[in-house]
C-alpha cells in the first residue's frame, strides 16, 4: 500500500493507485492523482469524473469501459460518450483511469 500526500493530508492508496478509503477523495485529490498519472485534467476530464460518481452513486459500481461509453453517450451526448473522445482524454483506458482520478474502486472487469 502506498500514499499520497494532498496538503497535509496523507491518502492511503492500494497497490495499483486507487483510493482505500472513497471518503478521502476531493477534487484536490484527484489533481494530485492526474498529476501522478502525468496528466492535466481539463473541464472534459472533469466532466467525465463528474458522471462516473454520479453513476457510482446510481448503481454502487464502477462501469466498465462499454457501459461507460453507454452511460456518458447517454447522458452527454454521442459527440462525447464514444470510445475515441474517452480514449483520448485517459490514455486508453478510460474505465480504469477516470475510476481512479473520480476516487472509485477499479472496475471489476478490468485488468
Amino acid at each position: 500500500m502506498s500514499t499520497l500526500t494532498v496538503g497535509d493530508r496523507s491518502i492511503a492508496l492500494d497497490k495499483d493507485g486507487y483510493l482505500v478509503e472513497l471518503s478521502d477523495w476531493s477534487d484536490e485529490v484527484a489533481q494530485a492523482l492526474a498529476e501522478h498519472e502525468q496528466l492535466e485534467l481539463t473541464p472534459e476530464h472533469w466532466e467525465v469524473l463528474t458522471l462516473l460518481r454520479a453513476f457510482y452513486q446510481e448503481f454502487e459500481l464502477s462501469p466498465a469501459t462499454r457501459p461507460l461509453i453507454k452511460y456518458a453517450a447517454l447522458k452527454l451526448g454521442p459527440e462525447k460518450g464514444n470510445s475515441l473522445h474517452l480514449n483520448r482524454l485517459f490514455k486508453g483506458t478510460p474505465a480504469k483511469l477516470a475510476a481512479k482520478l473520480a476516487g472509485l474502486p477499479k472496475p471489476t472487469n478490468c485488468i
